[in-house]
């Protein structure tokens, strides 16, 4: 049988950056608020959280590279919403935040997790922000503690 290795969902001891973006911030606040409250549930210390606010999701790969940069953190999470409007730039935002993020943590060596909502309108990304275990900033911060303990373990 192959020795399988997983994550788990302790957060004790495991320092996270959480970045988010202001741009939306009637949705952002909500998934921050989601990320923070499974980071506290599943036992990861207030003083090993540090959230930095950025202008919009084109800024979050540049801050999660910076903090992936310190060595500090064992994940970081990315928070935005993008609600696609009259034009193209809806598709470049898109694009470029994702390519971002993901980049950084193959550079780095660190999970680095892309919580953006990518929405056609107001109300998918009200949908995916409200309260409880459909909101997308609980998923991602989950995520990250069992990707930060997977990397523990190899």
């Amino acid at each position: 049988m192959a020795n399988i290795i997983e994550g788990d969902q302790n957060a004790r001891g495991l320092r996270f950056g959480v970045v988010v973006s202001r741009f939306n911030d009637f949705i952002t606040s909500n998934l921050l608020t989601g990320a923070l409250d499974v980071f506290s549930q599943y036992g990861a210390d207030e003083d090993d959280l540090k959230v930095l606010k950025v202008p919009g999701a084109f800024e979050l790969p540049q801050a999660a590279k910076k903090l992936c940069s310190t060595g500090n953190f064992d994940a970081i999470v990315c928070l935005g919403a993008v609600i696609r409007g009259e034009t193209s730039h809806f598709d470049y935002i898109c694009a470029e935040a994702s390519r971002g993020v993901g980049q950084v943590g193959l550079e780095f060596n660190v999970p680095v997790l892309f919580g953006v909502l990518t929405t056609e309108n107001l109300e998918q990304a009200a949908a995916r922000s409200g309260s409880g275990s459909s909101n997308k900033g609980r998923e991602t911060a989950l995520a990250a503690i069992e990707m930060a303990t997977l990397y523990k373990k190899l």
